[in-house]
């Protein structure tokens, strides 16, 4: 099989409290390190990393030690972009399978490494990266000469590519850089939203706790079909033994999928624990774009929150971001799946040529086991830039982790385009508007405020606009003193309207769907205005 060519995509910087995710992938970019022989260096299986990793649980937790190199420790964002891997030297380059394994090097952010062994026929081994593996796009030849000279301290991560798009372009599918954060991608897709290995902690009293992926093990695949990769997770409270396998995207699925398991040990209690925890960018769309000086009618990675509960009508939260933190909670017995979606799929929504959010892919988390009671949580962070990932979304357990318990979480993630089909049974939302409320033409309230949603697909098409609708819709405060629900003949969307009286609340929670004699024929429309936004 002749090597297949590369291809690498640009991403935006994602910072998140004091841990930052920021990758900058302008060139295939993976590294090669001399990594010293771990306990595990040898024969490896699942069942024996996860006795090492429970083991581990029993001891101090270990502070990961800092790059000791004034170079690399001296890079900016700029200096680090420009260190970059030498596509011609990936990893498993002109193996059958596809796969390619490339690294990031350390500096700017990333000043820890990790490390990272190759597992073949049972038995691991560490993959080996140096300097000659990257380019050094320097202009200065003394900072040129400084770096190539210089000891090369370790790997701060890697990516995986694989022909997604095209069968001899080993198109970048998936990175892991920087604490437990990782990403990927569906056919077509561009970088936009990340998960994590694990959240711990988030925006309560205190600071969030950062577990981060300290060793990989990853299997070279025999032949065509999903790859495998190992994980060891390690913070104060918490050990990790993850399991990853990587279907990817190809000409017959769009979409990426990863089955992820997850066994977890506590070393301490922790408050609140997020299994299979989403970060996303909302910034504006037509809920809140009068607060933003822009020529784009839309920035964002994702638009709204799924949640399928056990039964019931499934939801879609559409995102907010006002002046103050957002915290929603969606409690369940057995949940089926949430996940962060953008649902707006053309550039006219965006008219972004640059940054494509058209092209950004949604994510999608379905538990493979029963994982009980719990909620998914949902934060919206105030932002001011499309450089803040400021949503976050995790399910929280009933019960919150003591130390020596032992848990585990099986999961699929899915990443892609996610798109909501016409012939679902239930009609979906595409677009929520807000603005103010009451007649056109006259002067209203200020506290008078407009909600618009439009729905697709279902079968709301097949019915006559003279169909008897039920409008449930309700307010947790104010009153809705006006609605209507319509077909718009100009595009066949169906069109529901709430006029909501919010004068004196700070915090009103709205939710609104559409049945016919008694039968469901949407999904439940879901938003949580913050006065702030009046």
């Amino acid at each position: 099989m002749p090597p297949l060519q590369t291809n690498t995509i640009s991403r935006r910087t994602l910072l998140s409290g004091a841990v930052a995710f920021a990758a900058l992938l302008s060139t295939t970019a993976m590294t090669r390190q001399s990594v010293a022989a771990t306990p595990v260096s040898g024969a490896f299986d699942f069942e024996s990393f996860t006795a090492r990793m429970r083991d581990m649980a029993a001891q101090p937790y270990q502070n990961p030690e800092l790059i000791q190199s004034p170079v690399y420790e001296a890079l900016d964002y700029d200096g680090h972009r420009r260190v970059q891997f030498d596509t011609k030297k990936a990893r498993w380059l002109g193996d059958d399978h596809g796969f390619q394994i490339q690294a990031f090097p350390p500096g700017w952010l990333f000043k820890e490494t990790v490390s990272v062994y190759e597992i073949t026929s049972g038995d691991s081994h560490p993959f080996a990266f140096d300097t000659e593996d990257f380019i050094y796009h320097f202009d200065d030849k003394a900072e040129r000469d400084a770096i190539e000279s210089a000891a090369f301290p370790g790997i701060a991560g890697f990516r995986i590519n694989y022909p997604m798009n095209k069968p001899d372009v080993a198109d970048e599918l998936v990175a892991y850089l920087g604490a437990s954060y990782f990403r990927a991608l569906g056919r077509g897709n561009i970088y936009g939203s990340s998960a994590r290995g694990l959240l711990i902690n988030s925006w309560r009293d205190g600071p969030e706790e950062f577990p981060r992926f300290s060793e990989f093990y990853l299997e070279r695949p025999t032949g065509p079909g999903p790859m495998t990769l190992y994980a060891a997770l390690e913070s104060h409270s918490v050990t990790g033994a993850y399991r990853f396998v990587i279907s990817p995207a190809d000409a017959d699925q769009q979409e990426t999928v990863m089955d992820v398991t997850a066994r977890l040990f506590f070393r301490e209690d922790v408050a609140e624990v997020g299994i299979a925890p989403l970060t996303s960018m909302f910034l504006f769309a037509d809920t809140n774009r009068s607060d933003f000086d822009d020529f784009r009618p839309q920035v964002h990675d994702c638009s709204g929150l799924v949640f399928e509960p056990e039964a019931g009508l499934p939801m879609w939260r559409q995102l907010n971001n006002s002046p103050i933190l957002g915290n929603s909670y969606f409690w369940d017995a057995n949940m089926k799946a949430f996940g962060l979606y953008q649902r707006n799929r053309n550039f006219e929504d965006y008219q972004d040529a640059g940054a494509h959010y058209e092209r950004r892919p949604s994510m999608r988390v379905e538990p493979t086991g029963d994982w009980g009671q719990g909620q998914v949580r949902l934060i919206e962070i105030p932002a001011r830039s499309e450089t803040d990932d400021n949503i976050a979304a995790f399910w929280i357990p009933k019960d919150a982790p003591k130390a020596g318990e032992a848990r585990e979480y099986g999961y699929r993630l899915i990443w892609g385009d996610l798109v909501a089909s016409d012939e679902a049974d239930l009609a979906h939302v595409v677009e929520t508007r807000i603005g103010q409320g009451g007649v056109s033409g006259v002067e209203n309230a200020a506290s008078l405020r407009k909600f618009v949603i439009d729905f697709a697909g279902g079968r709301l098409p097949d019915l006559s606009p003279d169909t008897l609708f039920d409008v449930n819709a309700s307010v947790s405060a104010g009153e809705i003193i006006g609605l209507a629900f319509s077909q718009i003949e100009a595009n066949g969307l169906w069109r529901l309207v709430l006029d909501v009286e919010t004068i004196g609340e700070s915090l009103i929670e709205l939710k609104a769907s559409i049945s016919a004699g008694g039968e469901p024929l949407t999904e439940a429309w879901l938003y949580q205005w913050r006065g702030e936004q009046a």
